[in-house]
């Protein structure tokens, strides 16, 4: 095992820059799936059926198709399509396209909203009556109960289970190095194998990005569940 070689400056860089990569992809897409999860999850959960059907038929084949796919779909697909490649130089948003940061982010962010929907959907949906009932008698309207009573309650019994989703994406980043010109950790990790042919170190160098990486993302969402769900803890007497 030649571990010197991991440590010297211009590989310690190299992981530097995949680190940025991989974090900057990783928050990007939370954020805007995120944004995206809410809007679906109003909807599966609304009244509105045919707005009902399209996002449950969205999410069905989100879930149901591997993100690799989707990554590719959109990378290979999208972005090499005459129509758009004719565009992208002048037309927003078509000019996106040829980054393969975006095409990645998009990817990315399609997915996580995909799967966060329909866990915020289902926590919608389990809110309890006596919770909305209480609101109502107090006077207030269908959406004050839906933003203040409802959404609250729902997100912050959406966190244990989204903190899984925050791990999984973190861990799903690593199909960014499949974008030719994305350098994450797995494609700097790649890259030093591919110099060096040193595998093990390469590899179980990023291994250990990941590893810590998790460790912080579960230690953040563990203290947040403490301190937003004491509510629900047994009583203690």
């Amino acid at each position: 095992m030649n571990w010197a070689v991991i440590f010297e400056p211009q590989n310690l860089a190299l992981y530097g820059t995949g680190i940025l990569t991989t974090l900057g992809l990783l928050f990007s897409s939370l954020a805007v799936g995120a944004v995206m999860a809410l809007f679906f999850a109003l909807a599966l959960t609304g009244q509105v059926a045919t707005l009902r059907w399209l996002v449950s038929a969205y999410t069905y084949v989100i879930r149901g198709t591997p993100l690799l796919i989707q990554v590719y779909l959109i990378y290979y697909g999208l972005g090499q399509l005459e129509w758009i490649q004719a565009r992208w130089d002048s037309v927003w948003p078509w000019t996106h396209f040829k980054e393969p940061f975006f095409c990645a982010l998009l990817a990315f962010s399609l997915n996580t909203a995909g799967y966060t929907a329909e866990m915020l959907a289902g926590a919608i949906r389990e809110t309890s009556a006596g919770e909305i009932e209480a609101a109502q008698s107090f006077g207030m309207s269908r959406f004050k109960v839906l933003l203040h009573i409802v959404l609250p309650s729902a997100l912050r019994r959406t966190l244990p289970a989204y903190s899984n989703e925050v791990v999984m994406m973190l861990h799903s980043t690593s199909l960014a190095s499949a974008v030719p010109s994305m350098l994450d950790v797995t494609a700097a990790a790649s890259r030093i194998y591919s110099d060096y042919y040193l595998p093990f170190e390469a590899y179980l160098a990023a291994a250990s990005i990941y590893l810590a990486a998790s460790f912080c993302l579960i230690g953040f969402f563990k203290f947040s569940e403490v301190r937003l769900l004491a509510y629900l803890a047994p009583r203690k007497h």
